[in-house]
């Protein structure tokens, strides 16, 4: 890797929250930082949740979201990876994502080696193995026959009742709960627990919707939390041995 070139981390912009309309502006400020990230990006990660309810036809394209696709198209076209983590609301990723986008899809965590530091990287779910409902649900919504059955539902009803589903759905009610302590947070225990075991420099999450950046245990790794685009409009930056939080400030 060039070492002038910089690794982009977001996630969870949740387009389509407020319908596609809704979310436009959103979206428009999301192609506006991949643009602007597009003279330097050696890689850019995206962790998951950047549709809140996403789920592919064969024949059929979801409606709305053609502005940060085409980018996303554009920046693959030109030669920039871009990694897109499946997360609790665009689970449904088959092959119309990274055929017409040219992404790297990955539906579960993934362990990358990036300017010689270890990241642990995943969208963030699921994690706490006491949470035996959220496992159960992700085991049906994985469950090949009853994706297929869904698939079977006519688009314009299966379509609205995801997106219903998935704006009263628990995870989205509880978007912003406050910093629960370094005992109590589901991502840094699971991190602690991961070092007792393997080192690894940065973990990378999204799903908590508030951006973090903590020291674990070990004291020298890092837990980092993405925030979201809902209401922070965060992003990470990795270059010069660092990981900075950066806040996307559109020019006026």
């Amino acid at each position: 890797m060039s070492n002038n070139k910089k690794i982009y981390f977001a996630s969870d912009a949740h387009f389509g929250l407020e319908g596609p309309a809704g979310s436009l502006h959103r979206e428009k400020l999301f192609v506006k930082w991949l643009g602007r990230i597009s003279d330097d990006a050696q890689e850019i990660y995206l962790l998951g949740d950047i549709f809140d309810f996403w789920f592919e036809y064969r024949r059929v394209v979801p409606r709305g979201y053609t502005r940060v696709l085409g980018k996303i198209a554009g920046l693959t076209d030109s030669g920039i990876p871009v990694h897109f983590f499946t997360g609790n609301h665009d689970i449904w990723v088959f092959d119309y994502l990274p055929g017409e986008t040219g992404m790297i899809i990955h539906k579960g965590p993934y362990i990358a080696e990036l300017y010689g530091k270890k990241f642990y990287l995943a969208h963030g779910d699921g994690l706490d193995e006491d949470d035996k409902g959220f496992r159960i649900m992700k085991r049906i919504f994985t469950n090949p026959l009853l994706q297929w059955l869904f698939a079977r539902l006519h688009p314009n009803f299966a379509i609205w009742f995801g997106h219903k589903w998935s704006h009263r759905s628990r995870y989205s009610k509880e978007l912003i709960k406050p910093f629960q302590g370094e005992d109590k947070e589901e991502h840094m225990i699971f991190a602690n627990r991961m070092l007792e075991n393997e080192h690894f420099d940065y973990f990378v999450f999204g799903h908590r919707h508030i951006p973090l950046d903590l020291p674990l245990k070990n004291g020298s790794s890092r837990y980092i939390n993405l925030g979201d685009w809902l209401w922070h409009f965060i992003y990470a930056v990795f270059y010069d041995n660092k990981m900075e939080i950066m806040k996307f400030e559109p020019s006026p």
